[in-house]
């Protein structure tokens, strides 16, 4: 019988790009699975801190081992901002993604009037957290350098995307394909390291 992870997102891109990397035998649950489960409150002062309160917040809420992130942009001019807030950057509280995801977007391109193209070095950074009901299992990091682009470019991804330029490749992320994507972000970063220390655990578990 196949092992039960929960993804602490409902986020279907996040839970779409985890899938597909790890390949692993397993069947992905996600928070919109559970009806009643309570949200994790999200009050760390790093990504790390508040990858594991969420893991293991939600790890005993489920009785499921779970993987939860926190992942933002990080934006060397704006003193790292913003940072864990990267989410709810705008301010707003709303259902529809899209339009936060387009609210962050144009604060940050706000913030960033004026400011010329070498100081506008950026990063993305996702910290993962693995645990059981009572203990971490696996943490793991990745980030991804960038610049902030002066306007949205790209169809794809979600999040920050649009904006976060990759001067390697000439384009933005929202311009990759996910495999494209998937082979340099953060996020991805943080699931290949991840990926042979779960394999481990679910071989001895």
């Amino acid at each position: 019988m196949k092992r039960k992870i929960l993804v602490a997102t409902t986020n279907p891109g996040k839970i779409a790009e985890l899938s597909a990397m790890l390949k692993t035998d397993v069947k992905w649950l996600s928070l919109a699975d559970f009806d009643r489960i309570a949200k994790v409150k999200e009050d760390g002062l790093t990504f790390v801190e508040n990858a594991c309160k969420k893991a293991i917040g939600y790890a005993r809420a489920s009785g499921l081992w779970t993987i939860a992130d926190d992942s933002g942009l990080v934006i060397d001019t704006l003193e790292g901002g913003p940072g864990i807030e990267s989410a709810r950057f705008c301010g707003e509280k709303s259902e529809d993604r899209k339009l936060i995801d387009h609210k962050n977007i144009a604060k940050v391109l706000k913030l960033l009037e004026g400011v010329p193209t070498e100081k506008r070095t950026a990063r993305f950074v996702c910290c993962l957290c693995l645990a059981s009901t009572d203990e971490i299992l696996i943490e793991t990091e990745g980030t991804l350098e960038g610049l902030i682009a002066d306007k949205p470019i790209g169809q794809n991804g979600f999040g920050y995307d649009p904006i976060f330029f990759l001067p390697h490749l000439n384009k933005t992320v929202a311009q990759l394909t996910a495999d494209e994507k998937n082979a340099i972000s953060h996020r991805g970063n943080a699931i290949r390291k991840l990926k042979p220390i779960l394999n481990k655990l679910l071989e001895t578990a």
